[in-house]
C-alpha cells in the first residue's frame, strides 16, 4: 500500500465513489472508516491480510464473543478490499472460511388474500376522537403498502404533496439508497386515497409540509405518524387476528406485506404466461431495491409458487401430459 496514502483516505474515497452511485452504506461506510483508523493506527507498510481484517473483526464495541457477529463485520470490508487491490494488488478479500457463513435470512410470513381482508378490517374499527379517522388513516396505510410494496417508512413519510392522485403517481423521496422514484398506483387504490383524503382535510388545514398519514389522537392530531406509533397499531391487530405465524420471524410483520406484494405479482405474471426474468427488473425498480438480486430473493417458496415450480420441471422432464400453455 503507498505509504503516503493513509488508509482513511482510501475509505473516504472508496465511500464518495459508491455514494454517488446511490449507495447510502451507512452501516457499511461506519464499519469501513473504523476498519482504517484501525489500520492507520497499526502504521503499518504491509499489504493487508485476513489475520489483520480478523483481528479487527474481534475488536467490535459490543465486545461480542459470537463469530457471527465477527463475520458480519468482516463481510462489509469485502468490496473495500477489492477497491484496495487497484493500489495494492497482494491485498486479501476475506471469505466465509475464517468465522463461517452469516446466518442467512429469515423467511417472511406471505399473508393470504383473506389475512389482508380481515387486516384493513380491523383497522377499520379502529376507534378515535374523531370518529372514522383513526380507522380510516390506518385501513389506508396498511392497504396502500399491501397493494405497493412500499416500505412502512416509505408510507408513513410521504407528504400530502407528494401523493398525485390526478396522474395516479407517489413520489417517494430518498430513501433506503438514497434514491428517489415515482410509483404508479392502480386506479382502485387512488379512489381509496381520495377517499381517505377527503375525510382527513374535514378535520386538518392542509399544508405544504403535511403528512399524508397523520396521527388522530389528541394534541398530536395532524401531526406525522411515527413508526413506533404504527408497528404499535400494528401488533395490537395482529395480536387480535390471531393469525398463524408461516413465516421464520417471531411472528408476521408489517415488512412481509411488501414481499407477498412481490410474491403475488411474480404468481400474477406466470398466470398470464408473460416471462417472469423479463419483467423482474422493472418490479425491483417499482420497489426501490439497488439490485435485481434482492427481489429473486423475495420469491420466498409459498405453496403457489412451489406447484408452478414443479409443474414446469415435469415440462422440462419431457412429460407432455402435464404441460399447458
Amino acid at each position: 500500500m503507498n505509504a503516503h496514502i493513509l488508509m482513511q483516505t482510501h475509505a473516504e474515497n472508496y465511500l464518495s465513489e459508491r455514494r454517488r452511485l446511490g449507495y447510502g452504506l451507512r452501516t457499511t461506510g461506519y464499519s469501513i472508516m473504523s476498519f482504517a483508523r484501525y489500520m492507520d493506527a497499526l502504521d503499518s507498510q504491509e499489504p493487508l491480510t485476513v489475520e489483520i481484517m480478523a483481528d479487527w473483526a474481534r475488536q467490535d464495541q459490543g465486545n461480542s464473543d459470537k463469530p457471527s457477529t465477527w463475520a458480519q463485520r468482516l463481510k462489509r470490508l469485502r468490496s473495500f478490499c477489492r477497491y484496495l487491490q487497484q493500489f495494492e494488488p497482494r491485498t486479501e478479500v476475506p471469505d466465509d472460511t475464517i468465522f463461517g457463513r452469516i446466518g442467512q435470512r429469515l423467511a417472511p410470513h406471505i399473508y393470504s388474500e383473506q389475512e389482508i381482508i380481515d387486516l384493513l378490517a380491523a383497522a377499520r374499527n379502529l376507534g378515535s376522537f374523531i370518529p372514522g379517522l383513526r380507522g380510516a388513516t390506518y385501513e389506508t396505510l396498511f392497504g396502500l403498502i399491501a397493494s405497493t410494496g412500499l416500505r412502512v417508512s416509505e408510507a408513513v413519510h410521504l407528504l400530502d404533496t407528494e401523493v398525485d392522485l390526478k396522474s395516479g403517481t407517489l413520489t417517494v423521496r430518498k430513501t433506503k439508497f438514497a434514491k428517489s422514484r415515482h410509483v404508479p398506483i392502480h386506479p382502485s387504490t387512488i379512489e381509496i386515497l381520495k377517499h381517505y383524503r377527503s375525510k382527513r382535510n374535514l378535520s386538518i388545514a392542509v399544508t405544504e409540509d403535511t403528512s399524508f398519514f397523520i396521527s388522530t389522537r389528541g394534541r398530536r392530531l395532524g401531526q406525522p405518524l411515527s413508526l413506533e406509533q404504527v408497528h404499535r397499531v400494528f401488533i395490537g391487530l395482529r395480536d387480535q387476528l390471531g393469525w398463524i405465524n408461516r413465516g421464520a420471524h417471531n411472528a408476521p410483520r408489517i415488512h412481509d406485506l411488501r414481499h407477498t406484494f412481490v410474491v403475488r405479482r411474480v404468481l400474477l405474471w406466470q398466470a398470464q404466461g408473460l416471462d417472469v426474468d423479463q419483467q423482474m427488473l422493472a418490479l425491483s425498480t417499482y420497489v426501490g431495491h439497488a439490485m435485481v438480486t434482492n427481489t429473486y430473493w423475495y420469491l420466498t417458496g409459498i405453496p403457489q409458487l412451489m406447484s408452478v415450480a414443479a409443474e414446469r420441471f415435469e415440462c422440462f422432464t419431457n412429460m407432455p401430459e402435464v404441460c399447458h400453455d
